[in-house]
Order: structure tokens, then C-alpha cells, then sequence
């Protein structure tokens, strides 16, 4: 585990947030994230997941609180790759360093070494349209490890997968950590998946969105897809879908 003395490497303190049509998505949300965290988060939909992800890209602004990222190397994967169809596999991964305008020699030469790391060699030159569903997240992946994150946020990534799919990028997203050992954040609605990915797993609760439960995973890395079907994988589960439960109660209420 990580030492709870280290500077947090993505912090939420106090964070509200009302939109402007009325809705408020979070109130006063504390929650610390600390290099070689892993952290996933779960909750009814509607609970703020997604918006604590664009909160600490600064796609929104909270109302009240502050959150704060130790660095600005943030790599963040969506619910849909986004893949631009006219450019190949290769040039959409190199286009974050592109943009950020990183030299064209080096940004193919990232783009070459993210796109091994996910397991695209020999497909740099396909389209999108030619890849399966798992290859085009595993695209967007490689995308975003061309900035080289200190924090990585992944907003659902694999919620549209086939299971055999989703469990395969569940593990070689975990062997990603284990190199890199980045600050990250997940959002998923499922149980498992947060289980076997996570050094913690915090549970949301309805609109507007709190911490009902921040629950430690200990299970040491790299993770065997066989861990899935152990007892004490069984029990973990068992506590994270019954603070879910609870979450979800105290959301109707």
C-alpha cells in the first residue's frame, strides 16, 4: 500500500458542484488520490462519477471547493474512443503530443512505443473502421500514453465490451500500472471490475454525490485473472455491492 505520507497526487477538497440549470452533481466531496493509487469509483448513475474525471481535467468548474493535480501530465480515456476515422491507428495515437507540440520525430517515436505497450504492433496503419471494439479502446489508451500521465482517468472505458474483452484490458490496463505506477481513477459500474483493478474502491451516493465508502483492496500486483474466482475476491465484492446498495437507498430517498 501506499504510504499515507506522500502528497497526494489528485486531491478533492470540499467539492460542490451545481450546474446551472439547478442539478447539483456533487456537495462537498473530500477524496485523495496519492502516486501508485489505483482508485475506483462507483455509484448509482447520476452519482457524479463522470464529473469528478472532468473536474480534474478541467473540463468543468466546482461551485465550491478546490481540486488539485500535482501534475500536469494527465492522460484521460473516455466511454467512446473517439478515434478520428480518416487518420490511421498511428496518427491518432501520436495526436496528443501533436498537439501539445512535441517534435514529429518524437511523438512517432511515443506513438510506436504506446502502441506496442497496448498491443496494436502490426495494426499502425489500419483505420478504425477496421478495428474490433477492444482495439479501438486499446487505441485511445495508446492515445493517452503518449503524454506520459502522472494521473490517469478513465471515465467507463470498456462498459460497451464483451466480457472476455473487458477482462482482458482490465489486466493489461493493471500491467500499465505496475510499470508506470501513475495515480489512477476509474469509473465503472462494476463491482468486479473495480474489485480486481483497484488499490481502493470509493462507493458514491446519489445526487449529489458523496463518499459513502472508501474501501481498501488488498490484493498485491500484478493481479492473476485467477484472483477473480477466489473466496476472498467473493467477500471483497460482497462489502463493495453492499455499500453500493446502501448508496443506492440512500439515493431513492
Amino acid at each position: 500500500m501506499v504510504a499515507m505520507s506522500i502528497d497526494p497526487a489528485l486531491a478533492f477538497n470540499g467539492v460542490s458542484l451545481t450546474f446551472a440549470n439547478g442539478t447539483r452533481a456533487l456537495d462537498e466531496v473530500d477524496l485523495e488520490i496519492r502516486p501508485g493509487e489505483f482508485v475506483s469509483l462507483v455509484g448509482p448513475s447520476g452519482c457524479g462519477k463522470s464529473t469528478m474525471l472532468r473536474l480534474a481535467a478541467g473540463f468543468e468548474t466546482a461551485t465550491s471547493g478546490t481540486v488539485d493535480l500535482a501534475s500536469d501530465h494527465l492522460g484521460y480515456v473516455f466511454q467512446e474512443a473517439s478515434l478520428l476515422p480518416w487518420r490511421t491507428v498511428a496518427r491518432n495515437v501520436e495526436l496528443p503530443a501533436e498537439l501539445a507540440g512535441v517534435p514529429k520525430a518524437e511523438r512517432r517515436e511515443r506513438a510506436r512505443d504506446a502502441i506496442e505497450r497496448v498491443g496494436l504492433a502490426g495494426f499502425e496503419h489500419h483505420r478504425p473502421a477496421q478495428l474490433s471494439g477492444g482495439m479501438r479502446m486499446r487505441a485511445s489508451i495508446a492515445r493517452a500514453l503518449t503524454l506520459r500521465p502522472e494521473v490517469f482517468l478513465f471515465d467507463e472505458p470498456f462498459g460497451a465490451l464483451d466480457e472476455i474483452t473487458r477482462q482482458r484490458l482490465n489486466e493489461e490496463v493493471g500491467n500499465l500500472f505496475v510499470r508506470d505506477g501513475f495515480a489512477g481513477v476509474f469509473v465503472t459500474h462494476s463491482v468486479p471490475e473495480s474489485v480486481f483493478m483497484s488499490t481502493r474502491v470509493v462507493v458514491l451516493n446519489g445526487q449529489p454525490g458523496k463518499v459513502a465508502a472508501d474501501i481498501p483492496v488488498p490484493f498485491a500486483y500484478p493481479r492473476d485473472p485467477e484472483l477473480r474466482y477466489t473466496a476472498e475476491f467473493a467477500e471483497l465484492a460482497s462489502e463493495v455491492s453492499a455499500a453500493l446498495r446502501g448508496a443506492k437507498q440512500e439515493a431513492r430517498a
